[in-house]
């Protein structure tokens, strides 16, 4: 298979050293259909054993992998070199979290952020002997939010954690709304209360990159549009 040469430049820094962020440059022999991730793997074990990043399923489903790919968030995984369309590749971490090292970057504070939306069921009624069945025309409002991998690409790309630290941010706020939209749920009060802050539904900017970036199809803008419409008729 014909090997093309590319130049993968990488943002790398360790915060704990104190050095100053760098761009470190490798090149690579990229095969047809070799991914972004595959290539990053290659440095790692044959020219840099030192460089950091995070994976785990190779397969889209765990979210490990997202970062910055020639300025746009996605899934190192699911991302083909030869589909970039140029020679020199560019990988940093992705924005709006902490950098560790590397393209490694704390996502703490954005799994404390989906744990402070309470994303589980919470029904009326006693638990039944065997599991909550649903509707399947009921349980479509829901369905497209509970895909979210928590991959943290929609939070990556939002403007307003920049401005705004402690907003809750669209994966959050989505995962939000898959419970609100959930007809065995029965804790609408609750959750609306949830999100009804500053940092909440009112801080989104419905800019909708969170929908174009969400690697599963997870519309975040559209389930904070719809938490609004709750707030604003109940």
């Amino acid at each position: 298979m014909k090997a093309t040469t590319f130049t993968f430049a990488i943002e790398r820094s360790d915060p704990k050293s104190g050095e100053a962020p760098r761009v470190q440059q490798y090149e690579v022999e990229v095969t047809e259909g070799m991914t972004v991730l595959e290539a990053l793997l290659r440095i790692q074990a044959e020219l840099d054993g030192s460089l950091a990043f995070r994976y785990a399923c190779r397969g889209a489903v765990c979210g490990s992998c997202a970062m910055l790919i020639n300025g746009e968030v996605a899934l190192a995984c699911r991302t083909q070199v030869n589909g970039l369309w140029t020679d020199v590749i560019s990988v940093g971490p992705i924005p709006n979290h902490r950098v560790l090292k590397d393209l490694v970057v704390d996502l703490g504070p954005f799994f404390d952020k989906d744990l402070a939306v309470e994303p589980w069921l919470q029904p009326a009624d006693p638990p039944p002997e065997s599991e909550r069945l649903v509707v399947p025309d009921e349980w479509a409002e829901a369905e497209p939010y509970a895909n979210c991998i928590l991959c943290a690409s929609c939070h990556g790309v939002c403007p307003v954690p920049e401005r705004d630290p402690e907003y809750l941010g669209p994966a959050a706020l989505a995962k939000h709304y898959r419970f609100l939209a959930d007809p065995r749920d029965a804790a609408d009060e609750e959750r609306l209360a949830l999100v009804d802050g500053e940092h909440g539904v009112s801080a989104c900017d419905t800019v909708w990159k969170c929908v174009r970036v969400c690697p599963k199809g997870v519309p975040p803008t559209k389930g904070i549009l719809a938490t609004r419409e709750r707030m604003e008729t109940r």
